[in-house]
């Protein structure tokens, strides 16, 4: 019988510490370290298409746009995720290598990250009081689904049809987002 080895949680300095010296990255969920797996070039294209609009639209504002290699920092300290775009509005959220409170968070699904986005980091990033915003687009099909959170906290979705625009007010950031925005040069038309 082989023997069984005690596993414990990594603690937060650890991961840190871990994170800057890896080759690669890594996501830690509840204590847990799991590795990212690379992106295919559509999935590359979707997630520059946002991180395009959103730095359009916060030159020379105070709201921030960031990529996939930023972290957002889970209030527990215990879990990190890498969203594939991030905005942040808050002025005091300035931690150099992480964000806690962004006001729209976009993910790109792939056939192996499209479980994990959907429930997992909904509900995850549904608790941060900040998120105005969770944007889905699939790289493997034409389609879109936005998340909003309402001025009384109301969480309401919405699928993205060709015709739609999701309008965001991110503080001083103002854009709105068509399936022609996101997936320009995908190869995936927009009908």
């Amino acid at each position: 019988m082989s023997q069984a080895h005690v596993h414990s949680p990594i603690d937060e300095t650890d991961y840190l510490r871990r994170e800057a010296a890896a080759a690669g990255k890594h996501e830690l969920v509840d204590g847990e370290i799991f590795a990212m797996a690379g992106a295919s070039e559509r999935h590359n294209r979707i997630a520059g298409n946002i991180f395009f609009h959103l730095r359009s639209a916060t030159r020379g504002k105070t709201c921030r746009a960031f990529m996939a290699d930023m972290k957002l920092r889970l209030a527990s300290g215990s879990t990190y995720y890498y969203p594939d775009a991030m905005l942040v509005c808050d002025p005091t959220d300035d931690h150099p290598i992480y964000k806690q409170s962004p006001c729209l968070i976009a993910e790109v699904l792939s056939p192996a990250t499209a479980s994990i986005d959907v429930r997992e980091k909904l509900a995850a990033y549904r608790s941060l009081a900040s998120l105005r915003y969770y944007l889905l687009v699939d790289s493997e099909r034409l389609w879109a689904k936005v998340y909003f959170r309402d001025e009384h906290g109301a969480w309401f979705e919405q699928e993205l049809s060709p015709e739609d625009r999701l309008d965001v007010a991110c503080g001083d950031a103002r854009l709105a987002l068509s399936l022609d925005d996101l997936y320009e040069d995908t190869g995936l038309p927009v009908v």
